[in-house]
Order: structure tokens, then sequence, then C-alpha cells
């Protein structure tokens, strides 16, 4: 099945360029995040051994940079930036963008697909859809977007 647009599902090997690409963005956003703690640890790693609750804000922080990163992107456009140069969509099943409820679902959803040694994203090659688990367990899509299509 396709979008209500009538666009066609994404495929597996065009999502994980998009999630490469993303993923090199995330990792600068995450090393950018990661170095505002370092004057606080007088240029040491953040460990739970030597600075316990700064750990744990420090996670706390690379969480809400990936949350953010993702949700902005999502919700705003449909598309992260390694999304738009595969020219991928993601959109709810009635075809709305997300919102914040739908980006956490597809989060926690994506981790679940990530588990059993990535299983729900081989899912992908066998599903009529082409849809991941955690596309079906948040009820979104990723759909291939036209050249001459904006959002």
């Amino acid at each position: 099945m396709s979008s209500i647009e009538g666009l066609p599902p994404a495929g597996l090997a065009r999502r994980l360029g998009a999630l490469f690409y993303d993923s090199l963005l995330l990792i600068a956003l995450l090393m950018i995040g990661t170095a505002c703690f370092l004057p606080f640890t007088g240029g040491e790693a953040v460990t739970f051994d030597a600075f316990p609750r700064l750990a744990v804000l420090h996670r706390l922080v690379l969480l809400l940079l990936i949350v953010g990163f993702y949700g902005v992107f999502w919700r705003r456009r449909g598309q992260t930036l390694g999304m738009a140069s595969w020219r991928l969509r993601v959109e709810r099943e009635d075809g709305a963008l997300l919102g914040w409820p739908d980006v956490l679902a597809r989060i926690g959803a994506g981790l679940v697909s990530l588990v059993p040694a990535g299983l729900g994203w081989w899912w992908i090659l066998v599903d009529r859809e082409r849809r991941a688990w955690h596309d079906r367990l948040s009820h979104t899509r990723v759909v291939v977007v036209p050249k001459h299509q904006e959002r």
C-alpha cells in the first residue's frame, strides 16, 4: 500500500542511506553536547565513576538531543536532512505530519526494531507495504517524495 497521495513506500536501502547521513549529523551534535560538559570535568570523560550526577545529566542531555533532532525535523517537514537528501518523508498513516506523541512512539518503537539484531528493519524486505516494525508499531510510514514535490 502507498501513501494517501499515492507516493510509493521507501525501501530498505534508501532508508539506511538516509539513516547513515543523519547519523553523521547526529554524532556531530552529540559531540558538541558532550563538549559542553568538559569544562565541568576538567576535560575528563563524563563517567559514572568520576562524576555520577553529571553523568546522569549528560545522558539526559544526549537523549534530549536525539529526540529533539528527530522530533523537530519530523514535526516540521516530515524529513530530517538525511531523509531530504534521499527524498524520503515520514508521515502518519493518514498522511499527516507527526506530532510529539507520534515522534516519541516512533523513536521507542525504533528501539524495539533494533533489539533483535535489527530484525525490525530487515522486516521491510518481506513486508508487502515495505514497513518496518517501528512503522507498524507507531502507525507511521516512510514514503519516497518526487523530486519536484515540496511539503
